[in-house]
Parts: structure tokens; sequence; C-alpha cells
């Protein structure tokens, strides 16, 4: 009974409406416009070379005497970076003498590991012993003997 109802009852329908978006008037006229070669995408400002500002020369006449630089002279975009008081850049040492000492040091310390080692004693005390190895508290003859007093080594 309830199948049949259910059978009998129209289903919905549903028709298929595809609609293709379109642009707004705003957008057309973006479309429309030729493309411009800027593709740094900064309104073709004029970028100033990538150079550090506490490269520049401290002790040239510059109207900015702290930020080294000139009245009117372009601002780098990234100058966030380049200013004076960014993260210093450390010159002084190549990467190939960087790793150099890296490895130096890792060898140092292992060396240092190996010899302490070798010379470090294995026990820093005397083992304990035990009358009769303890035979009856671990459990007979069978079980695994503590050290016996009259014991040279292990």
């Amino acid at each position: 009974m309830l199948s049949q109802r259910i059978l009998a009852r129209r289903l919905p329908q549903v028709t298929a409406r595809f609609t293709v978006p379109h642009a707004s008037f705003s957008q057309l006229r973006s479309l429309a416009a030729p493309e411009l070669d800027d593709p740094l995408q900064n309104g073709n400002y004029q970028n100033p070379p990538r150079m550090k500002r506490a490269f520049r020369d401290p002790y040239g006449d510059w109207w900015d005497k702290q930020e080294r630089r000139n009245f009117g002279e372009p601002v780098h975009e990234e100058n966030e970076i380049l200013g004076v008081f960014s993260p210093e850049q450390y010159t002084h040492v190549t990467p190939g003498k960087g790793i150099l000492q890296i490895g130096a040091f890792i060898v140092a310390f292992l060396g240092l590991c190996g010899t302490v080692s070798l010379f470090y004693p294995d026990k820093p005390s005397v083992p304990r012993t035990f009358p009769d190895g303890l035979e009856k508290e671990l459990g007979g003859p069978r079980a695994v003997p503590a050290r016996k007093s009259d014991e040279g080594s292990w």
C-alpha cells in the first residue's frame, strides 16, 4: 500500500537550466584594455637596482645620512629588506669556508668523543658481590647466579 502511494505520487521535475556568466560593466573595460608590459605589476614605478643601504659609502654626502639616500631618490620595492636596519648580511665567510668550518667542528667533536670512549673507565666502581651468589634467593640451582665473592672477573 505504501509502495503504491509512492509510485502514484508525481516526482518533481527538474529542468536543466544552464546560465552563462556575464562580465559586468567594470570588468568589460579592464578586459578590453591593452595589456601593459609590467612583469612586476608595480604600476611602472622606477625600481632602482637591488643594493643594501648598509653597503653604501657611510661617509658620502647623503641627504638622509641615517638611511644613506638622497632627496627624491626612488625607493626600491623591497625597501624593508634593503634598509640600513634590516638583518645584517655576513659577507666575511664564503659558503665553501663555512662548510669547511662546520666539517672541522664535526670531525673535532667526534674525535673528542672517540678519545673519551677509549680512555674512560668501563665501570665507575667495583661491582657488588654476594656470598654464595644468592642462589637460594634467586630461585635455586638453575637460576642465573649473582657474582660470588671469590670470583675475579665477570
